[in-house]
């Protein structure tokens, strides 16, 4: 029988590291953004073992539509494009905003993530304990998130854990590590090309 893989995916953390491997400082924003589906797929065809994709969970910020419209609509329809396939589940918490936002920020202020972090670790590690997956494969370099994965890897959870991260041919490797061994799918230029998304959901 097939493991049950789900890819548990910290969008924007992927996002940006996605940009400082492979972008260019001049590139559109476009370039980073990533189609979660045929990234789980391609990890689960990539693995010697028998291996079946049964869910990819997505874990960002979600603009807010009275101070910023034309994010969130670009996030909704992200989010739509996603959630055709029906293994994606998508969650998302609000942005903070600076104070006064937008009129009265500062320079190079904008808005944070919060508790994203947090709902995935708790996600992956309350799923492994209740055997909603075989192998959990947590894609992120926020360090935030080594104490759940410590505990889906101690060998009294029922579940596998591995990590995920970019691999750029120059400059630094960055993925998560902890004390005991973890399996890390690099993941290089040509694996980020063919499952990079550039539509523009502004538009």
């Amino acid at each position: 029988m097939a493991d049950r893989v789900v890819l548990f995916v910290d969008y924007q953390n992927v996002y940006m590291r996605a940009r400082d491997a492979f972008a260019e400082r001049w590139a559109d924003y476009t370039v980073g953004q990533i189609d979660p589906v045929k990234l789980g797929e391609h990890l689960v065809k990539a693995s010697p073992y028998e291996r079946e994709l049964t869910g990819v969970r997505i874990y960002r910020g979600q603009p807010d539509s009275s101070k910023d419209p034309k994010g969130y609509g670009a996030a909704r329809r992200q989010r739509a494009a996603w959630e055709k396939d029906d293994r994606v589940t998508v969650l998302a918490r609000p942005l903070r905003y600076p104070f006064g936002w937008p009129e009265s920020r500062e320079i190079g202020q904008k808005p944070e993530e919060k508790g994203v972090d947090v709902a995935l670790a708790i996600d992956f590690a309350a799923m492994a304990v209740r055997k909603q997956f075989d192998v959990g494969i947590l894609f992120s370099a926020d360090t935030d998130l080594k104490p759940a994965l410590e505990f889906v890897s101690a060998e009294d959870v029922p579940a596998r854990a591995e990590v995920a991260a970019w691999a750029p041919e120059q400059g630094p490797k960055r993925r998560l590590r902890i004390d005991r061994n973890i399996f890390c799918h690099w993941l290089g230029y040509k694996t980020f090309h063919a499952v990079s998304d550039p539509v523009n959901y502004t538009s």
